[in-house]
């Protein structure tokens, strides 16, 4: 009786969406209204409505019995996973921050640790009702007549249709997660060594459940394995004075709960949280507990982006002005060396995150090869421009440098591509049988448009 009355609320719900939809005149903005993002694409505030999908932020089900669960697109990762873990599951991949969403992790990519043999948060998708941009209501899966947009609509960023109701496949939990924080001085010894746990899902004799890596300097890398354990000798804890990433220095080691591990991330932002003194131990103890979250973080960085404080206080100071780089992006793992040799010289931004990965299936919009083996590179902080140079210095370099590598990007940040450059790495052949098959009127935007021009 409770599921049928919620999928009741849910049908309400999406036929409240639909009316609301039409609502909207001809020509004006397509817009959610979220109150949360984790997007790095800044875009002037807008005087139009947004779309209200605030009734669809719920779990509908978990099914023990089949490992699925059938969530609403605009759930956050932090509610599913309270939802799952009870059952002992979770999602196959759930990214670093809490405040993502499903819709937004399948729209838009996403990444973690058990990547390297899941594959991204979209290949765990059985099914997805989506509001398209003819207004709409489908249901897509791998082989009904809507497969082209099923296929489609990972790195579509919300230009094809928005996603209301997604059945996904969870995987079983034990209660902790070992950690062992690996040390290497040499990064193409650190590739060898990701390619070769990719190929094995273990290390040492023993298995690898997650994997990741941490970079502080050319000489300084980790990689972090995680294996789930049914027991414990201790638990570590970095929800409050301690910091996750420091420990990865300090320990071979480690033992945390399963959703401590899941959210390792979140409580720093990664170490994003140093910009604004949280790591500084008194700053730490003052600093509520309830307020150590990304998405704290995400909202003073968009108000100094509105009101500019750190860059006047830069001028006040007469230091060069700093450009955000803010990216992730994906080279083949034997290309990494590379990579990570340019970002050293030309960038000179750590911590690095490394976190390797394999497409299960074949994505058009974010043409990944199955089976091969890349290597996520994220770096998110600001660098001084070097005389002379243009604002967007950094970013361009990085850009060249990826697509040489035969990489991508993603597209959650600032890109600067040209509108062929664009579709010939994103596949605009695809995404344009796409839209005029499911956006026939250009309702929403088109994904160049929006990801580049900051439409």
């Amino acid at each position: 009786m409770t599921e049928l009355l919620v999928n009741d609320d849910h049908q309400r719900a999406v036929e409240a969406l639909r009316r609301s939809y039409e609502a909207i005149p001809e020509g004006a903005p397509v817009r959610l209204a979220k109150r949360t993002s984790n997007l790095f694409r800044w875009r002037d505030p807008s005087d139009a409505p947004g779309l209200d999908v605030s009734g669809f932020d719920r779990v509908l089900s978990v099914d023990p019995e089949s490992r699925t669960a059938e969530v609403q697109g605009m759930t956050t990762y932090e509610d599913l996973v309270d939802a799952t873990l009870p059952h002992g599951l979770m999602p196959t991949v759930v990214p670093q921050l809490k405040t993502i969403t499903l819709g937004g992790a399948v729209t838009g990519l996403g990444i973690e640790s058990t990547s390297f043999r899941l594959g991204l948060p979209h290949e765990a998708v059985l099914e997805m009702e989506v509001l398209t941009g003819d207004g709409r209501i489908v249901t897509a899966t791998r082989d009904n007549e809507h497969r082209d947009l099923f296929f489609g609509f990972p790195n579509s960023y919300g230009t094809l249709g928005y996603s209301l109701r997604l059945k996904i496949e969870l995987i079983p939990v034990k209660p902790y997660v070992r950690l062992r924080h690996l040390r290497f001085g040499d990064a193409a010894e650190l590739s060898r060594v990701i390619a070769k746990i990719t190929e094995d899902e273990a290390y040492d004799g023993e298995p690898v459940d997650f994997m990741d890596g941490t970079v502080f300097s050319a000489k300084e890398q980790y990689l972090t394995l995680g294996a789930f354990t049914d027991t414990a000798p201790y638990t570590s804890d970095y929800t409050g004075q301690r910091i996750y990433y420091r420990s990865i220095q300090e320990r071979s080691v480690d033992f945390l709960t399963v959703r401590d591990y899941i959210w390792r991330w979140d409580t720093d932002w990664f170490w994003c949280s140093g910009a604004f003194g949280v790591q500084h131990p008194v700053v730490r103890r003052l600093w509520p507990d309830k307020a150590k979250r990304s998405d704290v973080y995400r909202k003073l960085v968009a108000y100094d982006r509105r009101f500019h404080i750190m860059a006047r206080v830069d001028r006040w100071r007469g230091q060069r002005p700093r450009e955000d780089v803010i990216q992730d992006i994906e080279v083949p793992v034997e290309r990494l060396p590379d990579f990570l040799e340019f970002f050293h010289e030309k960038v000179g931004m750590s911590p690095i995150w490394l976190c390797p990965l394999r497409a299960r299936d074949r994505w058009p919009l974010y043409p990944l090869e199955p089976g091969r083996t890349y290597v996520n590179v994220g770096f998110w902080g600001t660098v001084r421009l070097p005389p002379g140079q243009i604002p967007e210095y950094h970013n361009r370099l990085i850009e060249r440098k990826v697509a040489a590598l035969d990489g991508h990007k993603s597209l959650y940040s600032t890109s600067f591509y040209s509108r062929d450059e664009f579709w010939r790495h994103y596949d605009g052949e695809t995404y344009q049988r796409l839209k005029k098959a499911y956006d026939p009127g250009k309702r929403l935007l088109d994904l160049y448009d929006k990801c580049v021009r900051g439409r």
